[in-house]
């Protein structure tokens, strides 16, 4: 297949840290033009990559050698920047959260499917091999029937300069890192949940949300409890409870590329260590994406549709807040 040449929207920290050098690092892709909303930052990071094209998000939607972007401007903007770069023909890979609400979803997946094109949201850790592990431990009926999914993701302090406690761009610890257990949950258990509880705390400075406390009832039998926050020792994991034994995964979320990260299984007296091979999350993505919008290898799931499902659960957390109350995900359409 022809490498997928890749423009970038949005000079972020996680562009330069991870997903450029996985954009060049894979087989599948190669880096295009680099867009930031300031020419001198754009420039910093073509001379950082090598890169020989750059300048501002219209030249990089406006290219017609870009196949496809990668989206890593705030929250807040990113159907604007989605619906634009769509209507130029090219494919999207959109940085999670993909947005602030369930309508803009809704009108990112319409747009798509009017021009035919695809759209992923950038949920990296999914692509991670220590999550098909779990499954087959699971699927292999090693823990007996699944009854709950714990998840935490912290951060130590967060500065109130950054854009994350910044309402008008979408900031908040749910947009920033609720979406990574929530999707997690939902690998687990294979399925959509019926309802979602949350409870936010509030920073009255900036009036984002700082903490979360959120539940997702499965079944009535089977439920997926989560905390994360700002201002807390740094977490990223989450374990898996069923009627024989428990699954632990010690790092879940943001595994580092050289990280072997670490099953730890319980069965009665009996505890096993697993002890998994390092793998690069983001140039997984990366290779799967391209792959998909290539037409060479099918992905395992629905892009599209696993967009929609995400931002329905997203904004139930959001109205349950808002409401006091256990929220139906069919009340969201």
């Amino acid at each position: 297949m022809n490498k997928i040449r890749m423009g970038i929207i949005g000079c972020s920290r996680i562009a330069d840290s991870s997903v450029i050098p996985a954009i060049i690092s894979s087989e599948f892709s190669e880096l295009g033009t680099l867009g930031s909303r300031k020419m001198k930052r754009a420039k910093e990071f073509a001379d950082k990559f090598d890169c020989k094209n750059f300048g501002t998000y219209e030249d990089v939607i406006n290219d017609d050698k870009i196949d496809a972007v990668y989206i890593s401007t705030p929250v807040g903007t990113h159907e604007e920047w989605t619906i634009k770069s769509l209507k130029a023909g090219k494919h999207v890979l959109c940085e999670k959260s993909s947005t602030g609400n369930y309508e803009s979803a809704k009108k990112m997946i319409s747009t798509a499917k009017e021009n035919n094109l695809r759209i992923l949201e950038g949920l990296m850790f999914r692509f991670h091999p220590s999550h098909a592990k779990i499954l087959e431990l699971i699927q292999s009926n090693t823990i007996g029937e699944m009854f709950s999914f714990y998840g935490e993701y912290g951060f130590p302090d967060v500065p109130h300069t950054d854009i994350r406690y910044k309402k008008e761009l979408g900031g908040g610890i749910l947009n920033d890192a609720g979406c990574y257990p929530i999707c997690a949950s939902r690998i687990i258990f294979g399925q959509l949940p019926k309802e979602a509880f949350c409870e936010l705390i509030i920073d009255k400075e900036s009036n984002v949300d700082v903490k979360a406390s959120i539940t997702l009832k499965y079944s009535e039998n089977q439920i997926a409890n989560m905390v994360v926050g700002y201002g807390l020792r740094y977490q990223s994991k989450y374990s898996v409870w069923g009627q024989k034994g428990h699954i632990q995964l010690s790092r879940a979320y943001n595994i580092p590329p050289k990280m072997s990260p670490q099953i730890v299984l319980q069965l009665s007296e009996k505890e096993e260590r697993i002890l998994l091979e390092p793998e690069n999350h983001f140039r997984l993505m990366i290779d799967n994406f391209c792959q998909e919008i290539s037409g060479n290898k099918e992905s395992l799931f629905d892009f599209e549709g696993d967009f929609l499902i995400q931002a329905a659960i997203m904004e139930a957390c959001r109205k349950s807040f808002l409401e006091k109350r256990s929220v139906n995900i069919s009340e969201i359409k």
